[in-house]
């Protein structure tokens, strides 16, 4: 029986920084791994999510040159929880501007849950910066979607933590519970915001792998809470400010090119395992992995075990 792999030993980055938007934010980032190596770049999800150390290990760092960074309002960039001039197109600037503040021409792009929306749309909108792709637990941000995870589909798997989510909200209200989530999320009272932040995160994080996390309770920290229930509301709320429904699906033809490699998990609550074939269906050139026995996050063992191989795969390329 294969081994699985697992992350590498973990590593410190050699520099940090702030990129300054010039429209009210700044960019926290940091470059690790070999300044001599191969250029990627790692997109967390959310949106809102923000980066943590254990991403830096998806990379080996004698091969890989790697550029972290918290999307606007999250982690470690300024202001925090801000939704002012935060949207998708934005994020892609801003990716195209650390790029070339990291001196590179192309670089592999890392993306999982809302980070692989977010690399789709950013290899479509500048293919010619893009070399490869690693893309985990597909999210295409099709109206289905978010009816799926936030109206009705996952809440008949756990009707427990479905009722709590609720649970805040009127009757009247719960036919449409991003639109109900949104007006507390952009409440003037912070008491109100926050209440509603913590039950909007908790609920992604106890539903994202396939068994209880350890990872479970970062979830309503206060802090992490109001930024990543804020952002991605906002997100959902405007569908990712794409144009069409389909747009990721539809746009395919632009980066059919471009190397790829598809991860999903079999029983990915989160963001069903439809999406990935779907995607795969209509870029088959791409190669996909569904990982039995596995859920949405990247740290369950079958994912995170395709994820390694797929950044080992690319050295060289």
């Amino acid at each position: 029986m294969t081994e699985l792999r697992k992350l590498y030993p973990a590593y410190n980055p050699y520099q940090t920084g702030y990129l300054d938007t010039e429209d009210g934010h700044q960019i926290y980032w940091e470059l690790c791994g070999n300044p001599k190596g191969k250029p990627a770049v790692f997109l967390h999800g959310g949106p809102g999510g923000g980066i943590a150390d254990y991403h830096r290990q998806l990379f080996d760092p004698e091969h890989y040159h790697i550029m972290l960074f918290d999307q606007r309002g999250c982690g470690r960039s300024k202001p925090h929880a801000s939704l002012e001039n935060n949207t998708t197109w934005h994020l892609i600037d801003d990716i195209e501007r650390l790029r070339k503040l990291m001196g590179v021409d192309k670089w592999l792009v890392f993306g999982g849950s809302w980070g692989s929306t977010l690399s789709l749309a950013y290899a479509q909108k500048c293919p010619d910066s893009v070399s490869e792709l690693v893309l985990r637990g597909i999210f295409l941000l099709r109206p289905q979607e978010l009816q799926w995870y936030y109206q009705a589909g996952a809440s008949r798997f756990f009707p427990e933590k479905w009722e709590r989510m609720l649970s805040i909200l009127p009757e009247e209200e719960c036919t449409d519970v991003i639109t109900a989530y949104n007006k507390r999320l952009t409440s003037d009272d912070l008491a109100v915001r926050t209440e509603a932040a913590r039950l909007w995160s908790v609920w992604e994080g106890e539903t994202v792998t396939l068994l209880p996390s350890k990872y479970g309770d970062a979830f309503s920290e206060e802090h992490f809470a109001l930024a990543f229930a804020r952002i991605e509301n906002h997100y959902f709320i405007n569908n990712g400010f794409l144009d069409e429904t389909q747009q990721l699906l539809d746009h395919i033809d632009v980066i059919r090119h471009i190397p790829a490699v598809i991860i999903h998990g079999r029983y990915d609550m989160a963001c069903q395992l439809q999406n990935a074939w779907d995607l795969a269906k209509a870029w088959p050139e791409a190669e996909l992995h569904i990982v039995e026995g596995a859920g949405h996050s990247f740290d369950e063992p079958g994912i995170l075990h395709h994820l390694i191989n797929a950044t080992d795969k690319f050295i060289g390329k």
